[in-house]
């Protein structure tokens, strides 16, 4: 198992190491963490602390968990696949919290290897991000580790390791975070959770990082040659290529899931017709976005990554890895197949709504509202009570994203991880992300501790989000306000472009 990419690369040549601090300093390791230089807010700063203090809420309450990550073997609905997860069934558990509570989640590791929660999407303290060599010590085998921090906003999120490739396990599980004053107005609520599984189909994803790393020479960046690497069938992107996001993936799945779930045996949501459900749907796959659709539904979209948004109706919609969406819809009398299409690739997940008599979808059913509208989450725009105020932006980065099949390396600003400088900012600055896709593949970048606002080209903020698709040849500006100071990664949620090095360090300046 290869260990955290953030430790792999930095700890590759010496004792002292020099990457993460950049231009600002070398950095060198203390007992497997990383001390950035004396310029940069560390991770347990007292400024950290104290803006963790404002966060806090009188009254709130203390929700506690424990997540004991293991190897275990999960059924898949007839497959049954030998993975390591948070439990017996994938997704892990839900943990629920009210806005401002405060949580305590421990960690108790039974993996044979190290392994780290990251709370995707959460604006938490610095310390508690989950990213070992960076903003903690890994959790060793045996080993455990308590996190606790406020969660500041009603949302819905998840959680996974952020240690080398174990998200394309069944190592993740969705928090929600309510709020207290949501007024509702819905009668059910159902979570689903979209994923692209291999493990235990006789690839490990560290082989298939394996596979890529050595394979990759074999097809140029673009190439169409496909491979079946022991089991593991590898395509290039002639073969997995979409209309809406270019080259779409590295990896053919055996099986694509919701609610740890293959088609031929789907879970089934059960409603009333005239019912209004809401749906918190989470993409949790390593290399896969998905299209979904309700066969004879529209649904309307009213939050992206836990932020409500003006609400938009559409057929369908592409979630790509890491990102969120709340809809809700109004159950026709009947059966319905709910589609989550591989975009770009062969194969889908299905869910079933049942809210009347009939017989239920196959496997393999297709709903027209699939080919119809198809929303991008990031032509959205946010709710007036959370948009970003219109504001120059006080400082811009420009995180140019490259890299291909050959050699396997993805990079931001030409390097990889190890060798990127890092992206200086100071408390309070507005901060201008620039997003430039030179690459045939899409790349999902997303920002830890932050949301941002998807700027268009009118200078209005969009949709906050912490997660955009970036499509080959396309630019895409973000702000934030920089207010949660530590050193924070951003890179793509494809797992395998992350761990072969397209991250950096939003780094705090003291």
């Amino acid at each position: 198992m290869p260990p955290v990419i953030t430790r792999r690369r930095l700890l590759a040549g010496a004792a002292g190491a020099v990457g993460l601090a950049g231009a600002a300093g070398a950095a060198a390791w203390a007992g497997g963490l990383l001390r950035p230089d004396p310029q940069l807010v560390a991770p347990d700063a007292d400024l950290v602390g104290r803006v963790e203090a404002a966060r806090r809420r009188a009254g709130a309450g203390t929700v506690t968990a424990t997540l004991t990550p293991r190897p275990v073997s999960l059924d898949l609905g007839g497959p049954v696949v030998s993975t390591w997860g948070y439990a017996d069934t994938a997704p892990g558990p839900l943990i629920r919290a009210r806005a401002g509570d405060l949580l305590r989640v421990e960690v108790a590791n039974q993996l044979p290897a190290d392994t780290s929660v990251h709370w995707h999407g959460v604006a938490l303290r610095n310390d508690m991000d989950g990213v070992p060599g960076v903003t903690q010590r890994p959790i060793p085998a045996g080993g455990r580790h308590v996190y606790e921090f406020t969660a500041p906003d009603a949302g819905t999120y998840f959680y996974h390791p952020h240690s080398g490739v174990q998200l394309d396990r069944a190592l993740y599980g969705v928090l929600v975070v309510d709020d207290p004053a949501e007024p509702g107005g819905y009668d059910a609520e159902w979570i689903l959770v979209l994923d692209d599984w291999v493990d235990g189909t006789g690839r490990t994803p560290d082989q298939v990082l394996a596979a890529l790393d050595s394979m990759g020479g074999m097809h140029g960046d673009g190439g169409g040659m496909g491979h079946d690497m022991g089991g593991m069938p590898m395509s290039g992107m002639e073969t997995m290529t979409s209309p809406l996001l270019g080259g779409a993936g590295d990896v053919a799945y055996p099986h694509y899931l919701i609610n740890g779930r293959v088609p031929a045996a789907p879970v089934t949501l059960t409603g009333k017709p005239g019912q209004r459900v809401r749906i918190r749907l989470v993409n949790a796959a390593s290399d896969t976005a998905f299209r979904v659709a309700l066969g004879g539904h529209r649904l309307t979209v009213t939050h992206t990554d836990g932020f409500p948004v003006v609400p938009a109706d559409t057929d369908a919609l592409l979630l790509a890895m890491g990102e969120r969406v709340d809809l809700t819809v109004t159950l026709a009398d009947g059966v319905f197949p709910l589609i989550a299409a591989a975009e770009g690739k062969t194969g889908q997940g299905l869910a079933v709504v049942r809210s009347g008599a009939g017989d239920p979808p196959p496997a393999t059913a297709r709903p027209s509202e699939l080919d119809r509208q198809v929303l991008n989450t990031a032509v959205l725009r946010a709710a007036d009570p959370v948009r970003l105020p219109e504001r120059r932006p006080d400082r811009t980065h420009r995180l140019v994203l490259g890299g291909g099949m050959m050699p396997y390396r993805w990079t931001i600003n030409g390097a990889t991880f190890h060798d990127a400088e890092p992206l200086l900012v100071r408390y309070g600055e507005r901060v201008r992300l620039e997003f430039v896709n030179r690459t045939t593949m899409f790349h999902p970048m997303h920002v830890h501790g932050h949301t941002f606002a998807i700027t268009g080209t009118t200078g209005t903020p969009g949709a906050r989000k912490d997660t955009v698709i970036v499509t080959p040849n396309q630019t895409v500006a973000v702000d934030l306000d920089a207010t949660n100071p530590g050193q924070w990664m951003t890179h793509c949620h494809n797992i395998y472009h992350a761990e072969t090095g397209m991250m950096i360090n939003l780094a705090y300046r003291t």
